[in-house]
């Protein structure tokens, strides 16, 4: 498990390893398409990894200590400990997979089922270990975190990301019958519960502060305030007229909301000037249908 380490009275922070899990991760028995699974809420958009690091550069990004950057840090240090646990329980779903004979084994309907739905890069690659990878073998990547450096979009955007994952988490216990595995990520849906709490929480109370609109601090009669609270309607039937984004008083409490039925174009028709001769465009002529001979004056 990997953890923060605040030494009281001394300026250092680091990250040291306890060799314990913060909890259980063995299986009941070996399965390598399991373990191929697995890998989503590891590596995936909305794995262990994207929230680790999503949390951990947040937190470093907070100009200053307090309550939220401490939040921040304690959450992401206890995704590296979640990256473990699913690392640790992927390999052992792996134990005894068959790498040797592939064809031989093959033979056997049962292990020919079993290595036509591993990764093979499980056995090729990572040795039989975890990768950061989701479970159709694309790479994570560090597109998936969000730091704005905004806490208020960055909590929502941890909501969303602790919401995705705990349905994925949720979905992988319902699709196996392994008590061991059932037991960790009976484990990891519960954090998860608690992470969706904190975030709402924490949002709900810089909402207080801040009001509800990201970023707050954006002058209002710079944007167009006639129709900051206008629900335009471009679908076939007005249903969500009904809803409450298009009746009574706006969210933030600055406005009313209303819904418009049938919007109007505001702009005009656009009409964009002739590129110059050295882009080689399709000629305006030739888009009105006209001829496309090139006059000698273009050269």
């Amino acid at each position: 498990m990997q953890v923060l380490l605040f030494i009281t009275g001394e300026d250092v922070k680091l990250f040291y390893h306890v060799k314990e899990l913060q909890y259980h991760a063995k299986p009941e028995r070996p399965d390598p398409i399991f373990a191929k699974q697995l890998q989503e809420i590891l590596g995936g958009q909305f794995g262990e990894i994207s929230v680790a690091l999503q949390y951990l550069f947040q937190g470093w990004a907070v100009r200053g200590n307090g309550k939220y950057k401490d939040l921040l840090m304690d959450t992401g240090a206890e995704e590296l400990a979640h990256i473990e646990m699913l690392a640790t329980m992927i390999a052992r779903l792996l134990d005894g997979a068959p790498v040797g004979d592939l064809e031989t084994a093959a033979k056997d309907p049962v292990i020919g089922a079993i290595l036509g739905g591993m990764n093979p890069q499980h056995a090729i690659v990572s040795g039989l270990g975890a990768m950061p990878a989701d479970s159709v073998g694309n790479k994570w990547t560090a597109d998936y975190i969000i730091a704005s450096g905004n806490l208020l979009a960055d909590f929502r955007a941890n909501l969303n990301s602790e919401s995705q994952g705990r349905l994925q988490a949720v979905r992988l216990y319902e699709s196996t019958n392994d008590r061991g595995v059932k037991d960790m990520l009976s484990w990891l849906i519960a954090r998860d519960t608690m992470h969706q709490n904190q975030w709402i929480a924490a949002i709900k109370e810089l909402e207080a502060k801040e009001n509800v609109v990201v970023p707050s601090t954006f002058p209002n009669h710079l944007e167009k305030r006639e129709v900051s609270y206008t629900l335009f309607n471009y679908s076939a039937g007005n249903e969500s007229a009904t809803g409450r984004w298009a009746n009574g008083p706006s969210m933030d409490g600055e406005g009313q909301f209303n819904f418009v039925e049938n919007p109007v174009p505001y702009g005009n028709k656009p009409k964009l000037k002739p590129a110059p001769p050295y882009i080689h465009d399709t000629l305006p002529a030739v888009i009105k249908g006209q001829s496309g001979k090139i006059p000698p004056s273009m050269y």
